[in-house]
């Protein structure tokens, strides 16, 4: 029988993964001043046992004033670092499954509330502060305009990135994330909707694709060998007069020369004015763009909710991986669902190797069914 495309290893780098399936990051807004605690064991726990490929876990702010809110998670502090490193000790004596993390600056979209509590942007009053951006223009109207940072800040971010990246590494992470997307500071830097800049950072694109790769080759070269380095990009700002697809193939270009291990490629979240026609992998299409173009490993997100429709992504050259977010959070055992219905094997704790309704073939690697 031939073997699902899903469930074929894969290498990233020097990492081996076992399969395709990728844990999304997902910010869960439940940090103490960037430290992780109790819930981040239970979830990051829960998901390596999910059977995913590889857990990117959520964005780590590089600095107190990159966080996208005063509870999002941080690699800034020696507390931040010891803490995750604890929990990932735990989770390693039951799971060996990849674990590697996002790592992030919000630039204008810090200093926001939690999603429950709305997701604006906090006042000092309440716990915010004042974010900071390519240039003074507001996230949305209304809103405060942010400080443009200096060129001694932005040195100062790049700097920040190196650490995080480093505290990671020690903290037993082993693969890093640079997040590029979702109106991050990264990709405010890149798109002309938020970046008005006239000095080396800003105008053209080459000039606007500065900060990314000066960013990239600081990370790169602060890490160990074995330790992959990839990026998740918006391929577009679903805006007029944004970032798009054309810059983000330019992009992926420069990102192949530096040996980059894989893109994410995502879309949108810079621009309030954003049209987009959300359909089950919609943005698969923007993966396989820059894929081709490429030719590095892409993984490919976004409303990916099926096996069969994984499966096609990955069997037709749409992407190399897929990750999954929301899907994962509502099944957890999803990647076990994908291999009854495909016919593929993964990993699971042996404490769950009888867990199989009746008339499942088991579909754990080496698992016996035996007991009393």
């Amino acid at each position: 029988m031939t073997r699902p495309a899903l469930f074929a290893p894969i290498t990233l780098g020097r990492l081996s993964l076992p399969n395709r399936i990728v844990a999304s990051p997902m910010c869960q807004y439940s940090a103490l001043e960037g430290t992780p605690g109790a819930w981040h064991q239970m979830h990051i726990g829960n998901l390596a046992v999910s059977g995913v490929g590889l857990v990117l876990l959520e964005a780590a702010g590089v600095s107190p004033e990159g966080r996208i809110t005063p509870h999002c998670l941080g690699l800034y502090s020696d507390e931040n670092e010891a803490a995750l490193k604890s929990i990932i000790a735990g989770v390693r004596t039951y799971s060996s499954t990849l674990i590697g993390i996002q790592i992030a600056h919000a630039g204008r979209k810090a200093s926001s509330a939690a999603p429950w509590h709305g997701g604006q942007l906090l006042p000092a009053a309440e716990g915010g502060w004042k974010p900071v951006a390519p240039s003074a223009i507001a996230h949305k109207d209304g809103e405060a305009a942010p400080h443009a940072l200096t060129l001694d800040e932005i040195a100062k971010v790049r700097g920040d990135f190196v650490q995080a990246a480093q505290r990671a590494v020690r903290a037993g992470i082993q693969a890093i994330e640079l997040h590029a997307a979702h109106g991050y500071l990264l990709h405010q830097f890149l798109s002309p909707l938020a970046n008005q800049r006239t000095d080396q950072y800003g105008g053209s694109l080459k000039n606007r694709m500065r900060l990314v790769l000066e960013v990239f080759d600081d990370v790169r070269a602060s890490l160990p060998a074995n330790v992959p380095l990839g990026i998740r990009v918006s391929a577009t700002d679903w805006a007029e007069g944004g970032w798009d697809l054309s810059g983000t193939l330019e992009l992926a270009a420069h990102l192949r020369e530096r040996a980059c291990d894989w893109i994410d490629v995502s879309s949108g979240g810079l621009s309030q004015h954003q049209k987009i026609e959300l359909r089950p992998g919609y943005q698969l299409p923007l993966a396989q763009a820059v894929r081709e173009s490429s030719g590095l490993p892409v993984i490919g997100v976004g409303l990916i909710t099926e096996p069969a429709q994984a499966e096609a992504a990955i069997a037709e050259g749409q992407a190399d991986l897929v990750a999954l977010a929301r899907a994962l959070l509502w099944d957890p055992r999803w990647p076990w669902r994908a291999a009854v219905a495909l016919g593929g094997e993964l990993q699971a704790p042996e404490q769950y190797w009888r867990c199989q309704p009746q008339g499942v073939t088991t579909v754990f690697t080496g698992a016996r069914t035996g007991g009393r």
